[in-house]
């Protein structure tokens, strides 16, 4: 609720059906379907066919982030791949501030790392902004199509 900046939903969720089957022997199984849905005034819609590819980014980073906080606690490492792909500029800096408050809650755990792979500037300027790190690291080709990798400031980027 808090990430997504849109006014055309209200919060995604992901929705478990429970099917119950009994097999040979008398043993329950139970299955269980899932699906993502967005809700908006308290009616439930399937994302699926009906959102956008903003929309869908974010909930696949948002649901993989909540599923990370739910099972991976003693993880260290969280990583995120493009994450601002196809986002508008208030959900860049939302998506910056949730994942400042996952560094926040994940700050005292010795072993933490957060990588973020993106060829967003403007992502890596917001993020500079809340000052969760002094540095980063900037990727790039050569002329003889070497890479170079860079140890940049944030202050750089101001």
């Amino acid at each position: 609720e808090s990430t997504y900046q849109g006014n055309d939903i209200d919060y995604v969720k992901i929705v478990a059906e429970n099917d119950e089957s009994t097999s040979a022997g008398s043993k329950v199984q139970k299955n269980f379907n899932y699906r993502v849905v967005m809700v908006k005034g308290g009616v439930e819609l399937d994302m699926r066919g009906r959102c956008s590819a903003g929309q869908k980014v974010l909930a696949s980073l948002m649901i993989r982030m909540a599923l990370a906080e739910t099972f991976c606690l003693n993880c260290g490492i969280l990583a995120l791949d493009e994450p601002t792909s196809n986002l508008d500029q208030a959900n860049v800096e939302s998506l910056a501030e949730s994942l400042r408050r996952v560094i926040e809650v994940r700050q005292k755990q010795s072993n933490f790392q957060i990588i973020i792979i993106t060829h967003d500037e403007e992502f890596v300027k917001v993020i500079g902004r809340n000052s969760w790190t002094d540095e980063y690291y900037k990727v790039k080709k050569t002329p003889e199509h070497y890479s170079i990798i860079a140890k940049k400031s944030m202050r750089e980027l101001k």
